[in-house]
């Protein structure tokens, strides 16, 4: 398995868009914090041709704590989600 980082992500962004790798770190944090920013003030951000990211609610519900075995309330939350889109799926499969 081959897991891209953020500072492989950096350098392939700086050779595919010919940026010094301080310009392309610039520009990949600009995009994860705008990212980040958007999912916090509860909008979707959509990126065509790649997927969406969304805040999703958990309901609260019923869990087990796995070292007592006893039954215990897990709260409501909000979650990021990712939703692939139709070109990155094809591309995947």
């Amino acid at each position: 398995m081959i897991i891209l980082t953020k500072k492989d992500l950096i350098e392939l962004v700086a050779k595919k868009a010919n940026l010094t790798n301080k310009a392309a770190r610039e520009s990949v944090q600009a995009m994860l914090n705008g990212i980040r920013d958007s999912l916090k003030r509860g909008e979707k951000v959509v990126i065509t041709g790649f997927g969406t990211f969304s805040v999703r609610k958990r309901v609260e519900r019923i869990g087990r704590n796995p070292k007592t075995g006893e039954k215990m309330t897990i709260e409501a939350r909000k979650a990021p989600g990712f939703t692939p889109g139709k070109t990155l799926k094809r591309i995947v499969r």
